[in-house]
């Protein structure tokens, strides 16, 4: 196998590999662009027009998603995989991951879109290097262009694999990509309403990708991860990679779930009370006039909505950020 196939190993030892480009016996080009970067380009006979960018580690102690980019990757540098798309793997945030910690500094998955200007140390310089490594890889156009990033939660989920699909003015949620979710073994989809200040938010809003957060159970640390069954989607992604998926059926959605964000709870104060016991799953229904949250001011989250549940809840936010999310069942 190549030695840029060992992508993971060399970013757990924070080392640069002394040959930055090598190709697989039938000619694959596998090129390493910067630390945890792999861009796969596949042969100008086989390429199908398909840029496929797959993320994971955004948090770093999400192991399960990076122990499935590191699979791919060895099969596409052992020749096993052999790609027809065009793939950058991207282990998002390699000193978290060394670290085995959800991040140093701050939460890098709120630093696009605008934010990480805003922000200064080691996340907020490795989110624009991802937001210039996904530019540079989504700049070839007349392309389909679609990205994956790859997470586990906090918490456990009563919904174990889930996606959210961001929103961007002026663009219509697709079908097909929703269909193509569900075949991969995905339970629901959260349909945003309004811009984000994700990885996804940022490649779906402005570089015009068909792009989505995948919540793939609860975070573990590495080798831990047998109760986390990726089966489903890690077949999906080699049918994508080498080019052998069937067209996804998009007149029918029979089976997955589909939600939209009723509310957020924002944080304004370190008086915020969350009235939620901290292992409360995603997904949890919550019944009308239960009080939710409490901050300053007297501001109160009271539940009107009927079917509704909660997902992401986190009083641990930093002031001023999300600390949960009111979902109501939806329909396209």
């Amino acid at each position: 196998m190549l030695a840029l196939g060992k992508l993971l190993d060399l970013t757990l030892a924070g080392r640069e590999p002394t040959e930055k480009i090598q190709l697989t016996a039938d000619g694959t080009r596998l090129h390493w662009l910067a630390e945890g970067a792999l861009e796969v380009t596949p042969i100008g006979a086989r390429d199908n027009g398909v840029d496929l960018l797959l993320s994971a580690g955004i948090h770093g102690n999400e192991t399960a998603p990076i122990e499935l980019l590191e699979r791919l990757i060895r099969k596409v540098a052992a020749g096993t995989l052999k790609p027809a798309a065009r793939v950058l793997f991207l282990f998002g945030n390699p000193e978290a991951i060394r670290r085995g910690e959800r991040y140093v500094e701050q939460d890098m998955n709120r630093l696009f879109n605008g934010r990480h200007e805003e922000g200064s140390g080691n996340e907020a310089f490795r989110a624009a290097e991802l937001k210039r490594l996904a530019q540079v890889f989504f700049s070839k156009t007349e392309r389909v262009h679609l990205h994956y990033d790859l997470h586990t939660a906090i918490r456990g989920s009563k919904i174990e694999q889930f996606a959210l699909y961001p929103w961007a003015e002026g663009r219509e949620h697709s079908r097909s990509e929703l269909a193509r979710l569900r075949d991969a073994g995905i339970e629901a989809v959260l349909l945003q309403n309004k811009p984000g200040i994700t990885f996804s938010a940022y490649t779906y809003g402005q570089l015009g990708a068909e792009a989505f957060t995948l919540e793939l159970g609860k975070a573990r640390p590495f080798g831990e991860n047998q109760e986390v069954n990726l089966e489903r989607l890690e077949r999906s992604l080699e049918l994508l990679i080498d080019g052998s998926e069937e067209q996804p059926d998009g007149s029918r959605l029979d089976g997955l779930k589909l939600f939209s964000v009723s509310r957020e709870v924002i944080k304004h104060s370190d008086h915020f009370r969350l009235h939620l016991d901290d292992d409360v799953a995603n997904f949890t229904e919550l019944s009308p006039g239960y009080l939710l949250a409490e901050d300053i001011g007297g501001t109160r989250w009271v539940v009107d909505e009927v079917g509704a549940r909660i997902i992401f809840p986190n009083p641990r936010v930093k002031n001023g950020l999300r600390a949960g999310i009111l979902v109501v069942p939806a329909k396209l």
